[in-house]
């Protein structure tokens, strides 16, 4: 099929917000009575799950201190519930299980899912969060305990499956799915801000409406739309203004325990929900009892058949270069700077064994194959959802996007005309107002 020279609605990137934004797209069209073969089309340089959302572990949770995040996760979550099938998605739930220092903000959070609907249990109290920990795992033993969030929604989704299933939905209404086909740039009208046409290597493909879901190449477009790579930012409304980094990135940690993975089943013999450990208890090594660290650390796994084993990861660590610097290419498990490494999976193993004995002794079956990738993180580390340029969507998730399956939803809703109130919070112009979101205790940046 020849490459095609205009369309109503282009869309750069075949992950979850450029399918997720395509879907909805041609849905809203076919619900108002229009057509949309030729309407929409969809452009990735390498493939479908090509880049982030291909090695994204996949967990959807709502385990957010910000209530704006919590709300925009609430209706996520909604959207993996409407075809779980379809998303290869399974709904186990999810544990945020913390230790002193995080209680009262995972309280804070707690009451908040309640105030919005969202169901969940929390546990508080050494003693009684052990007890309720044994109630699905005999063998837990993680040290200064203090809090369970237990989230009875969310859960995880096999992530390829995911997005070739957000595909499969698009093109059934009629989106066209363009791989192989890098943008080269952004071309504007004589005498006009507005985006009119992107420069690819097979031909210039001329637009009325733009949106951008590129994930970690995010920096790029930016570029190209002549955004300027430092800002002005606030830390509260009517204090003086620094200039920032408008980008950063952050090295992503992730791995896979080869080991069979009902050995994460419950004592019942049941899919366990997805676990996140925060721990200030001393981390020892669980080979030769030396210590990896007297900090805070954070954990998270879940079984998985697709991958075969226990997936899971930990804390990033910021990339100490400027984000022009960064090579985002090759991404993934074949960049040659940017993968997890011996030192993450001795760390990731040694917590395993730390809250369950029965992961002692297992850091040989870590699969030694590279995993990770690299996220692009915004100022305050939390999305940018907002137009530029009169006509561009841009989806800057800060490397919260895997799980926010409904954003895409909300994105094409708003570029049809309806204003979606959950986008508000995440526009660009709270830097400079200082309207930022809170943060929490948590060693991660997005929590």
């Amino acid at each position: 099929m020849a490459f095609p020279e205009q369309a109503e609605f282009v869309i750069i990137g075949a992950g979850i917000h450029g399918l997720s934004t395509a879907w909805r797209l041609a849905e809203g069209l076919r619900e108002r009575g229009e057509a949309v073969e030729g309407r929409i089309v969809v452009l990735d340089k390498s493939g479908i799950a090509s880049g982030a959302s291909g090695i994204a572990c996949g967990v959807v949770r709502n385990n957010y201190f910000q209530p704006a995040m919590r709300r925009l996760m609430a209706h996520s979550v909604s959207v993996w519930e409407s075809d779980p099938e379809a998303f290869s998605y399974h709904p186990v739930g999810y544990m945020q299980i913390s230790h002193e220092a995080m209680r009262a903000d995972i309280g804070e959070i707690f009451a908040q899912q309640q105030a919005i609907g969202y169901e969940s249990v929390f546990i508080e109290g050494a003693e009684d969060s052990t007890r309720y920990m044994r109630g699905f795992f005999d063998d837990w033993q993680a040290q200064n305990i203090t809090s369970v969030l237990h989230e009875k929604r969310g859960g995880y989704a096999n992530n390829t499956k995911a997005i070739y299933g957000l595909a499969a939905k698009a093109e059934a209404l009629g989106v066209r799915i363009i791989t192989g086909t890098e943008v080269l740039g952004l071309v504007s009208d004589p005498g006009s801000a507005a985006i009119r046409a992107v420069e690819t290597q097979r031909g210039t493909l001329r637009c009325e409406q733009l949106v951008i879901g590129a994930g970690p190449w995010v920096r790029d477009f930016w570029d190209m739309l002549d955004q300027p790579s430092r800002i002005a930012m606030r830390h509260k409304p009517g204090a003086a203004p620094r200039e920032v980094d408008m980008w950063r990135y952050w090295q992503l940690e992730e791995g896979v325990l080869q080991v069979e993975p009902g050995l994460l089943l419950t004592n019942d013999g049941a899919m366990p929900p997805v676990i996140h450990v925060d721990s200030d208890a001393p981390l020892y090594s669980d080979v030769d009892g030396s210590l990896i660290t007297e900090e805070a650390w954070g954990i998270y796994y879940k079984p998985d058949w697709h991958f075969g084993g226990v997936q899971g990861g930990a804390a990033p660590y910021p990339i100490d270069a400027p984000a022009e610097a960064v090579a985002v290419d090759p991404y993934g498990p074949e960049s040659p700077d940017f993968v997890s490494g011996p030192d993450f999976a001795h760390m990731w193993v040694s917590a395993l064994a730390h809250c369950h004995k029965r992961f002692q002794g297992t850091l040989p079956k870590y699969a030694r194959d590279p995993s990770g990738g690299i996220g692009c993180f915004t100022p305050d580390s939390f999305p940018v959802f907002d137009r530029f340029r009169e006509n561009v969507w841009l989806i800057a998730d800060s490397n919260h996007g895997y799980k926010m399956l409904g954003v895409g939803w909300l994105v094409a809703d708003e570029i049809l005309g309806a204003r979606q109130d959950l986008l508000a919070p995440f526009r660009f112009a709270r830097f400079e107002q200082g309207d930022l979101h809170p943060t929490s205790n948590s060693p991660f940046p997005w929590s």
